[in-house]
């Protein structure tokens, strides 16, 4: 007889439902084509998950360096239960790759952590057109996916808060 931990655990499944959730989505110019077939693919799959296209948000941004900033904008308006950030950063034959990469999943990655708001980090980091041309379609829907799950997570999560007045008290 084997048994496995959730028989012992409560387990929170994950949840592909996207119905009522608001989704914020910040999307670089720069390798424009590989971006818009992200940003399709990862629309057509919010779609399909139960997300309404009146409650999803796309804002473009030159680059990845300047996705972070758009994500804490957006995560300030407290009008959103989960972004995403969508690039394609190609290799070229400076060092800027690896200061534009490493850049904007770091501040991808800090923005959800002091936002406590859950982000689906789509910025593609390739060697060549070809390997993000290959990548975009697949990436923009686990991206959907991802964030959609996040959210879910995050609002199974938070305690509801449950304020109690008392009228009786005039002061």
């Amino acid at each position: 007889m084997t048994n496995s931990n959730n028989d012992f655990v409560g387990v929170l499944e994950s949840d592909f439902n996207g119905q009522d959730l608001r989704v914020g989505i910040v999307q670089a110019r720069f390798n424009e084509a590989h971006c818009v077939a992200l940003t399709t693919a990862c629309i057509t799959e919010l779609i399909a998950l139960g997300v309404s296209q009146a409650d999803i948000k796309l804002v473009t941004v030159p680059g990845a360096l300047e996705i972070p900033f758009a994500l804490q904008k957006l995560a300030e308006t407290g009008e959103f239960d989960g972004l995403v950030a969508l690039g394609a950063v190609i290799r070229g034959e400076t060092y800027h790759f690896e200061l534009v990469s490493n850049e904007s999943a770091a501040g991808i990655t800090r923005i959800a952590i002091e936002s406590g708001l859950p982000i689906a980090n789509g910025v593609l980091t390739c060697d060549t057109d070809e390997q993000a041309e290959a990548r975009v379609q697949v990436k923009g829907a686990d991206c959907a996916k991802a964030v959609v799950e996040m959210a879910n997570l995050a609002l199974a999560l938070t305690p509801e808060i449950d304020i109690q007045m008392d009228l009786s008290d005039p002061s």
